[in-house]
């Protein structure tokens, strides 16, 4: 017999994104509703905090945020690492977006970049407009001019 699980398929452009609430730094719980009608979402799942790949992207999207937040969008990071952890890596690098702790990966199984027997997720990012549907998903490490340029033609 199949767990649950197992049988959870990775959304695709054009479905649905995932509802979540999870803790976050730099405080309290995010969900995806509070940017519904709002704002669109950049949804960037990363391996692990303060290792080499992750603070690069992580570091990236800290310096571009002002420009993703004049293009009306949200940046979020989200890895299975703690909240704690998170406040340390944003303050050794002076990260500004918010960052979601997933630990446990339930938000990332349902977004299909944590799969079983592993305790990270896979570097994915899921650009989600105001209605909440995903309008592009991006696998590896993001370019954010390009991202940049898709995020407008969503106004």
């Amino acid at each position: 017999m199949t767990s649950p699980q197992n049988s959870v398929v990775a959304p695709k452009e054009g479905d649905t994104a995932p509802k979540f609430t999870l803790p976050a730094f730099p405080s309290g719980n995010v969900t995806l509703e509070e940017f519904s009608g709002k704002k669109n979402v950049i949804l960037a799942f990363y391996p692990k905090d303060d290792t080499p790949g992750c603070t690069k992207e992580m570091c990236a999207f800290s310096d571009d945020l002002q420009k993703f937040s004049e293009a009306h969008t949200q940046v979020i990071g989200i890895s299975c690492d703690s909240v704690d952890h998170h406040e340390k890596f944003a303050g050794k690098y002076s990260l500004k977006q918010i960052l979601l702790a997933d630990q446990g990966g339930v938000i990332g199984k349902a977004y299909g970049t944590v799969v079983e027997g592993k305790a990270t997720a896979n570097r994915v990012l899921f650009v989600i407009d105001k209605k909440g549907i995903i309008r592009h998903i991006y696998q590896g490490m993001p370019n954010n001019e390009e991202l940049l340029a898709f995020v407008k033609t969503l106004e």
